[in-house]
């Protein structure tokens, strides 16, 4: 499991924990089984009435993908480029593409496989790029949906309360103050369980996605680099530390972009460290 995801799952049970034994009179009140039901029941819904069904499909697997650790693939993928520039230097295809089927990524695999067809270089990263542009686009929308259900939890929480506010003012008229402080509570509860829901996993979903994406995409264009010089037939020796430094200054860029992100404040501290 991702560790920074198990960390942030046990933080969120250690915070309901003590809301429920510190901050309640009586926990048994937080747990609500039809306020929660309205919630997740009304945001997806909603989310079954914006997005094809297609991608409402995908909820489950987006979720197993921020569960699950990746492996860094950067410098094995260099390591891959490297020792395909090689022999592509001395001019041995054959061996390029035997070498072909031991590398892992489909992506390299694919634009390698072009440049020994012989395609033009302008061709060959024309394809590719429009390959990055699509992938970027499709996870970007996969991490939208879930900003959606989002803005839909909190909302859906309000249409609870004002279920159990309704319900308050029927039991009004008897004079049963108990009966009265029950159904208040129990209207709450569901504005509780949206904002939670929004804000420790709906969110973090997709700030997760959206980080993964972005990583995937630095790595595509450090690979769509390396064919480029691969093409021109440049030294694997150059081609190794130009990859490393594109990947190193790229993973700047993104840490800069998030410091930017969280905090002004923040980023400009960052920006000053030695």
């Amino acid at each position: 499991m991702n560790p920074s995801t198990l960390i942030g799952l046990f933080a969120s049970l250690l915070l309901l924990a003590v809301l429920m034994m510190f901050c309640a009179q009586q926990p048994a009140l937080l747990i609500d089984l039809p306020s929660l039901a309205i919630v997740l029941g009304g945001t997806f819904a909603a989310t079954c009435i914006s997005y094809p069904m297609a991608e409402v499909r995908r909820i489950g697997r987006l979720l197993v993908t921020v569960l699950r650790t990746e492996r860094e693939r950067a410098l094995h993928d260099i390591d891959d480029l490297v020792s395909l520039a090689r022999r592509w230097v001395d001019g041995d295809s054959r061996a390029v593409e035997k070498a072909l089927a031991q590398v892992q990524n489909p992506f390299l695999c694919s634009g390698v496989q072009l440049l020994v067809d012989q395609v033009a270089e302008e061709d060959i990263l024309e394809i590719m790029q429009w390959r990055i542009a699509r992938l970027r686009a499709k996870e970007q929308a996969e991490a939208q949906m879930f900003r959606v259900m989002a803005s839909y939890a909190p909302a859906f929480g309000m249409l609870g309360t004002l279920v159990g506010l309704v319900n308050m003012v029927f039991v009004l008229g008897d004079g049963d103050l108990g009966s009265v402080g029950r159904q208040m509570a129990m209207s709450l509860t569901t504005t509780l369980y949206g904002v939670l829901l929004a804000n420790l996993l709906f969110k973090p979903v997709a700030v997760k996605l959206e980080r993964r994406t972005e990583r995937r995409v630095v790595l595509m264009n450090m690979i769509l680099q390396g064919i480029s010089m691969m093409a021109r037939k440049r030294s694997p020796g150059l081609m190794r530390e130009t990859l490393k430094t594109l990947v190193d200054h790229q993973q700047d860029e993104l840490q800069e972009e998030s410091a930017r992100r969280i905090d002004p404040t923040l980023f400009a501290v960052w920006r000053k460290r030695p």
